[in-house]
């Protein structure tokens, strides 16, 4: 199996809904190729991410100086308009 074989694919073989036959092949794949590897590992983190279905605080520092950052460059972007104070 070559990597372009893997993405085409790689949701049906995440997700489990592929023949024993592909997905043997895929796993043989796996076990040479650290870049399909790598891929695959992401994909199951993401979904398991999302999934889980819940949220992180964050820290009130990173708030303030993502929100600053944002304001910044949305008066750079559009020097006419302010955006909405969500304060």
């Amino acid at each position: 199996m070559r990597c372009e074989d893997l993405f085409t694919a790689l949701v049906e073989y995440v997700d489990g809904q592929i023949d024993p036959e592909t997905a043997a092949a895929i796993e043989r794949h796996l076990e040479e190729c650290p870049v399909c590897r790598l891929v695959v590992d992401n994909i199951r983190k993401t979904i398991f991410v999302y999934s889980a279905d819940s949220t992180c605080d964050m820290p009130e520092t990173f708030h303030e100086h993502l929100d600053g950052l944002l304001r910044d460059h949305w008066k750079a972007r559009f020097p006419s308009s302010q955006p909405e104070d969500a304060s």
